[in-house]
């Protein structure tokens, strides 16, 4: 294949500071996983030779699939995405099966060791893993499949993720999407002499860089600590506490998820007449549940926790964009607060704050620091920040990440099996140990989590706290409209029969109060 000019498409600082973070310890890819229903496939089975020829005929739709990394500087600048003239697509896909009886346990257990290993950062920073044999698996259709892919955070986030994923499916069962004319070519890695000129350039610009950033950003943060001042009955405050997840990861990896039908998150998010949001009743469940698995070990936190949550940024920049356009929110967990309709009235009072907070500050702030330093100080910068944390005395902004990305609702088909579920596995960086990826689709939502074992040594016990959170939940919703509706019924009768409504009396559901510490033990919980 012939080699065309090198184009000079640049990575952004953004997307450099995750290639810096990358070690043996924290790969940094992001790992959506799909369930394949194959039942109703002409032909009864997906042959692995189909799945390429659909990666084939499909690596048109987005520049990911095979470009590389070259250039960089030693560091004193981003490196370029080149075409990688070598791609070979059989390299990027593979095939692999669960050992019999091939349950939900083996299925958590492989993809935690796919999620641990690295990327090879020479080639083109995806992989893609067929898994058959979950026949044994509850709750997965009969001889369905699965197919993990690990994309590298320097190239996506969770929204252009999401892209890819409609990328290689379609929206009807044909077998084999139709061939295209695909004039891709390989590029010429740039050389020396353009790498250090064009990197020499970029650091002279820094300096009017920053300053630009500086005034910008200085009444931005004026405008943010009085609407801050303005709302101090959700204002969080720094947190020195941290917990058995706020330390250095290991290189081991355990995940599992909990899947719910999208309609009862929905059916909570109606009871309150769509006041709250679907990610306040995540981050509600999520609290919950680290509260009652904290308390298990005899490890209560003696305030509430709060989460990370990545925000996209994408359309106030560039919607087309490749790479990060994110930011950051930082919530309140309520995990203080034992009744669960309390705590979900408290996280999305602490959300809306944090939102309008961002909002005047303004979303991309993360984006628009990066870019005004040079990429070797940021990654220096992040490293000594983390090193900090590990003080026991220095406060830490957040305790766990929650990164919620909404899917397709519509089927989609790959090879003409139908997708029956969508899960994601995230990356893990040192303090911060325990990962949720949320996406919806296909009707369901899940909530997959991923930490170390040393630090989550029973992961199916944490599944059943996060089962216990929801459905604890979701019966205090019933149980409310139920009193609801109890209240309409008497006060309709009262005005009857006496002229007037009778008063309706206070919920306890509306009371908060303190969690106490379960007396339940997870020493045998173990994967």
């Amino acid at each position: 294949m012939s080699s065309k000019v090198w184009s000079m498409q640049q990575l952004t600082e953004m997307d450099c500071n995750f290639l810096q973070q990358e070690s043996v310890y924290t790969p940094m890819h992001i790992s959506p996983v799909i369930v394949y229903d194959q039942s109703h496939r002409a032909g009864g089975r997906v042959r692995f030779k189909e799945i390429l020829t659909v990666f084939e005929r499909n690596l048109h739709k987005s520049a990911i699939f095979r470009r590389k990394l070259a250039g960089g500087a030693m560091g004193l600048d981003t490196p370029y995405w080149v075409e990688d003239p070598n791609f070979s697509l059989e390299f990027h896909v593979r095939h692999l099966a669960l050992p019999k009886p091939g349950d939900w346990r083996q299925f958590c257990i492989l993809l935690s060791r796919l999620q641990a290993r690295g990327l090879d950062m020479r080639r083109p920073l995806w992989e893609a893993y067929v898994i058959e044999g979950l026949s044994g698996v509850e709750g997965l259709p009969e001889n369905s499949f699965a197919i993990m892919l690990k994309i590298h955070h320097a190239a996506i986030d969770g929204v252009s993720g999401a892209e890819i994923l409609t990328a290689i499916h379609s929206l009807g069962d044909e077998i084999a999407p139709p061939q295209v004319d695909d004039p891709w070519q390989g590029e010429r890695e740039p050389s020396t002499w353009q790498v250090w000129s064009r990197a020499y350039l970029h650091n002279l610009q820094r300096p009017l860089k920053f300053l630009e950033t500086v005034g910008h950003l200085v009444p931005a943060v004026i405008r943010a600590r009085r609407q801050g001042a303005a709302g101090d009955a959700a204002k969080r405050k720094p947190l020195a506490a941290r917990t058995r997840f706020n330390a250095r990861v290991s290189s081991t990896r355990v995940t599992d998820s909990l899947i719910l039908d999208l309609e009862d998150i929905k059916s909570i998010r109606k009871a309150f007449d769509n006041a709250v949001t679907v990610n306040d009743i995540v981050v509600t469940i999520v609290g919950g549940a680290l509260q009652r698995y904290l308390a298990s070990k005899q490890e209560p936190p003696e305030d509430s926790l709060s989460c990370g949550a990545p925000i996209s940024t994408r359309a106030e920049r560039d919607s087309d964009a490749t790479g990060n356009q994110v930011s950051l929110m930082v919530i309140d967990m309520a995990t203080d607060i034992a009744d669960p309709i309390s705590r979900l009235q408290a996280v999305h009072a602490n959300a809306e704050y944090s939102k309008a907070y961002s909002n005047t500050l303004g979303s991309s702030v993360m984006v628009e620091l990066s870019e005004i330093l040079i990429p070797q100080v940021l990654g220096w910068g992040f490293q000594a920040v983390m090193l900090a944390a590990t003080r026991s005395h220095v406060p830490i902004p957040f305790h766990t990440i929650i990164s919620n990305v909404p899917g397709p609702q519509f089927p989609l088909y790959l090879a003409g099996a139908q997708v029956h579920l969508m899960m994601g596995v995230g990356p893990l960086v040192h303090m911060m140990g325990l990962f949720h990826a949320v996406i919806s689709g296909a009707g369901k939502i899940t909530i997959n989590f991923v930490s170390c074992r040393e630090m989550l040594p029973d992961p199916q016990f944490y599944r059943e706290c996060l089962e216990e959170s929801f459905t604890e939940l979701q019966n205090a919703v019933k149980a409310q409209m139920a009193d609801a509706e109890k209240a309409s019924t008497g006060k309709k009768r009262g005005t009857g029969r006496k002229g007037k409504a009778k008063p309706r009396s206070r919920s306890p559901a509306t009371r908060a109060g303190r969690r106490p510490a379960p007396a339940r033990s997870a020493a045998k919980r173990k994967q």
